[in-house]
């Protein structure tokens, strides 16, 4: 059985469904409502979930991750997620971000060349992203370091991906690889970012 937890920390309501030992979509939103729905729609098709009022201490430990990850901080545990309905393709994507490490960015097309496929390809499933924001498609940006999408679209949810951003930050300075399966992602500073959205306003 899944079950699905929301939890209000600091304003913001983080959810995660899960058995007890896999991940099947992650949420957080401003409201129990849209992070409810949100999880509805990160859960595989065929796959229901039942909203429990008790936390279970994995469901616990996973939310604590996710607003972890939502203040900024480094968080080097794992999280088990299923995948098993996934798309080679859409595999290989969502393994490739969650090796993204804090602190660094990288381009849609820098994980098109790592795995395979092309950049629009990496941006349809980072929109479609299930375990956001354990697997950090806000550290993902356009070549040409603008933000891209977030979300949904633009607007507000660019805001909440610069907003991560910033919170990630951690003056580092140079670029680095990062090793994924099948490739190299080249990650470069979040700071190169930010530099462009600054200049961009």
């Amino acid at each position: 059985m899944i079950e699905a937890y929301v939890k209000e920390l600091d304003g913001i309501w983080f959810g995660v469904a899960c058995d007890d030992k896999l991940v099947y979509g992650t949420a957080f939103a401003s409201n129990e409502k849209t992070a409810i729905n949100n999880l509805s729609e990160a859960v595989p098709r065929g796959f229901k979930f039942e909203k429990r009022q008790k936390i279970s201490e994995f469901a616990k430990h996973i939310i604590t991750m996710i607003k972890d990850v939502y203040d900024g901080k480094d968080v080097r545990e794992h999280a088990s997620f299923y995948k098993d309905r996934m798309p080679p393709f859409t595999k290989r994507v969502i393994e490739a971000t969650y090796k993204i490490p804090v602190g660094y960015a990288t381009s849609y097309g820098g994980i098109a060349e790592a795995v395979g496929g092309g950049a629009r390809a990496v941006g349809n499933v980072m929109a479609r992203n299930p375990f956001c924001p354990l697997v950090p498609c806000h550290r993902v940006v356009c070549s040409d370091l603008t933000l891209g999408g977030y979300g949904g679209g633009r607007g507000t949810g660019l805001q909440i991906k610069l907003a991560f951003l910033k919170r990630e930050k951690r003056g580092y300075t140079s670029k680095k690889e990062v090793q994924v399966d099948g490739g190299k992602l080249q990650v470069f500073p979040v700071e190169l970012v930010l530099q462009k959205a600054a200049r961009s306003k």
